[in-house]
Formats: structure tokens, C-alpha cells, sequence
């Protein structure tokens, strides 16, 4: 469980990074004149890229997921797939940029299932 919880930080914590990175290197640009009068984001000296895969298999809890991503500049293309409560598991494909923004397909395998409540009395 400990390792699950320091992946998941780490990750967060460079990405945090990254965009603090990021927003300083624009910011300075744009104080400095940048490209005299182009609107778009430019990073001087920065071109993000990064790849990460995540995964998780605890048939103790259930808990079942994984995740791929990749980055090259404004370019994200991942995939993530996780075991829903029903039963059924949950496959996102999905691209991002800054031309066509974020883009998903989404699919289900298996079939849903929901177990009558149990009453105690």
C-alpha cells in the first residue's frame, strides 16, 4: 500500500513541478518582451516529455488499474483502464492538444452486475 501512495505522490509532485517550471519560463518570457506581440505560449528554453506507466493488481481489495501516458511537447496520448464496482471494466484511450483539446473514447467489457441488498433484521 505504501508504494501505491509514493508512486501516486511522486507523480504529483513532478507535475506540480513541471507546471511551476512552465509558468515561470512564460512568465519571464512575456515580462521580457517575449516575441513582440505573439499570443501563442512560448517556452524558450523548455519542450516537456515524459512517459509513466502505473499499475495496480490487488485481488485482496479488488483494487485493479493501470495507466500509460505520453508527452511531447503539447502533444498527451495515454490510455487508462480500471475495475469498476459493477464488474465491468472501464478502457479510456485518449489524446490532448492544443489545437483539438482533450479527446476520449470510452468502453465497458464485461457485464454490469448488482447483487440484491441483503436485509438484516
Amino acid at each position: 500500500m505504501f508504494s501505491k501512495v509514493l508512486i501516486i505522490a511522486v507523480l504529483v509532485a513532478c507535475a506540480v513541478a513541471h507546471k511551476a517550471t512552465s509558468y515561470a519560463s512564460f512568465n519571464n518570457h512575456v515580462q521580457h518582451g517575449g516575441h513582440g506581440g505573439h499570443h501563442e505560449e512560448h517556452y524558450p528554453h523548455h519542450h516537456p516529455k515524459y512517459e509513466y506507466k502505473y499499475g495496480v493488481e490487488d485481488h485482496h481489495t479488488h483494487d485493479m488499474k493501470s495507466a500509460e501516458e505520453q508527452r511531447d511537447g503539447d502533444v498527451v496520448k495515454g490510455w487508462y483502464k480500471l475495475a469498476q464496482p459493477d464488474g465491468r471494466t472501464r478502457i479510456v484511450h485518449y489524446t490532448s492538444d492544443k489545437h483539438n483539446g482533450f479527446n476520449a473514447d470510452v468502453q465497458y467489457s464485461g457485464h454490469a452486475e448488482h447483487p440484491a441488498p441483503k436485509h438484516h433484521y
